[in-house]
Parts: structure tokens; sequence; C-alpha cells
């Protein structure tokens, strides 16, 4: 019984070799790790862009007079040190004002006499609208002219740019599983014509649909196994080599889109649900065909 199986399966995958699906497989489990892994790492990055802007906000002495400006942040930062809403209210140093204006001022940024507004990092209690309008009120009674930007209102486009990005990479991954999948119904519908004479005679000789069904699911999950462990690991691969670059661009933004051990972890099941996929949809397609057809 044994030596007649085996015969029957020497049947079914004679004269194939490395089958295409094999090199399809393999393409679309590389574009779903690649697309898997932007959704993960952006998501990533978003998540740690929030949790930095939340109850964060900066203040903006603009007076042109540098000696009264000087005396309008000494007089804000009293005032909102004086909050229980107000964490922490820091000076930014002239220095570092300086090095963000370099790219479009160049070294004139760090003139003494250029009229640069004086800014002062706050760290909220907490993100609430109400907290802020308490804030702008302690601040509009010492400086009328001071203005109050919120982080999380002129990063909220940033924000939702990154999370437009998860959405797209969500959608590329379903997308491409549910088009591995027609591409296994095809090819497991190709073998079943293929070797339609052959299964005739297997079904004269007392074969069941699922017996049959399942030799051929066998054929098509090691085939997608093959296909999944080449995807997979030139995607790895791929990534790794994506890493390094960004980490030597020294982007703090590139920096926080880590994968980390969950983003791998779920990389490395990708493969494994494909091969899954694949027998379910080689199942269903072949006892659905074997049903109306054979």
């Amino acid at each position: 019984m044994s030596t007649g199986g085996e015969r029957t399966r020497r049947v079914l995958d004679e004269a194939r070799g490395v089958r295409a699906m094999v090199w399809i497989i393999a393409i679309m489990l590389f574009l779903t790790v690649l697309g898997a892994a932007l959704g993960l790492a952006t998501r990533n990055a978003a998540a740690t862009l929030e949790n930095q802007l939340v109850g964060r906000a900066t203040v903006q002495i603009v007076t042109g007079d540098p000696a009264r400006r000087a005396a309008e942040a000494d007089r804000v930062l009293g005032a909102l040190r004086r909050l229980t809403e107000v964490q922490a209210a820091t000076p930014v140093d002239r220095r570092e004002l300086a090095a963000l204006l370099r790219p479009w001022l160049g070294e004139d940024g760090a003139d003494p006499d250029l009229p640069v507004p004086t800014m002062i990092d706050l760290e909220l209690t907490s993100s609430q609208p109400a907290t802020l309008a308490k804030v702008r009120a302690a601040v509009a009674k010492v400086a009328p002219a001071a203005r109050v930007d919120a982080h999380e209102a002129w990063m909220a486009p940033v924000a939702d740019f990154l999370d437009l990005i998860v959405l797209i990479a969500a959608v590329l991954v379903i997308l491409l599983a549910t088009a591995t999948a027609a591409v296994v119904v095809l090819a497991a519908r190709a073998g079943l014509e293929a070797h339609r004479h052959t299964i005739e005679v297997m079904h004269m000789l007392g074969s069941t649909d699922v017996q049959i069904a399942r030799l051929f699911q066998r054929r098509i999950a090691r085939d997608a196994a093959i296909g999944a462990t080449i995807g997979g690991l030139a995607a790895i691969v791929m990534l790794l080599v994506i890493s390094a670059q960004a980490a030597g661009l020294g982007s703090e933004l590139l920096g926080q889109a880590r994968l980390g051990p969950g983003g791998w972890a779920t990389l490395a099941l990708l493969p494994i649900g494909f091969v899954l996929l694949a027998a379910l949809a080689a199942r269903f397609a072949i006892t659905r065909t074997l049903e109306r057809v054979l």
C-alpha cells in the first residue's frame, strides 16, 4: 500500500522539478514581508512620536527688543513655574536655536544681533484642552505677544501621514495574501486537469476525493514552503540592509522606525502563515473541483 502511495505521489509530481508556483509564492512573500515591515516600523514610529508629543508645548516670545524679550522671558518663566499644570519649563539655549537655523541661515544664525525668538519648552501634566488654555492665559497676562504652541497640533499632519502609511501597508499585505491564495487555487486546478486520467484510474482503484486532495495538498504545501523560505530569507536580508542604511543616516524619526522583537517575530510567522494559507486554499479548490467535475 505504501509502495502504491509513493508511486502515486511520483506520478502526480512527474516532470515538474521546481514549479513556477514556488517562485510566485517567493515573490509574493518577499513583497508581503516588506509591506508588513513597513507597516510595523511606521506604527512603532508613530507611537513613539505620539508619546513624545503628548503634554508638550513651546512658548515663543517674539518681541524684537532683546532687553524687553529677556524681561518677558523671565516673567513668563516665573508665571509658568507657579502653575500646577506645568511639570517643567525649560528655556531653549540660543546655541540650540542657532543649530536648528543653520540649514537655512548658515552661520548667520549664531549672530547675537539676529532677532531670534526666545523659546521655552513645556512639559504639562496632561494634554487636555483646559490645561493648555490655562497655560495660555497665564502667559498672556505677562507677555501678550507670546505664542503657546502645542506640539501635538503642529505634528498632527505628520502623525496622520504615518497612520496612512500603516493603513496602506495593511491593505497591501491583505491583497498579496489574497493574490497568493488565488494563485494556489489556479495551480491546484491546473494540476487536477493535467493529471485527470491518473485521478480517474485512482478513483476506479478505490481512492476517495479526500485521499486525492490530500496528495495534491501535500505537493502544493511543499512547494509553498520552498517558496516561502526563499522569499522570507530574501526579505529579511533586504530589511537588514535597509536597517543598517537608516541607522547610518542619524535621523531621529528613522531611528524610531524600528521593528522591535515583536515585529521581527511577526515577520518570522508570515512564511508559516503563507504555507498554511496555500494548503487550505489548495484543499478547498481541489475538493470543490473533484466534487463538480471528476
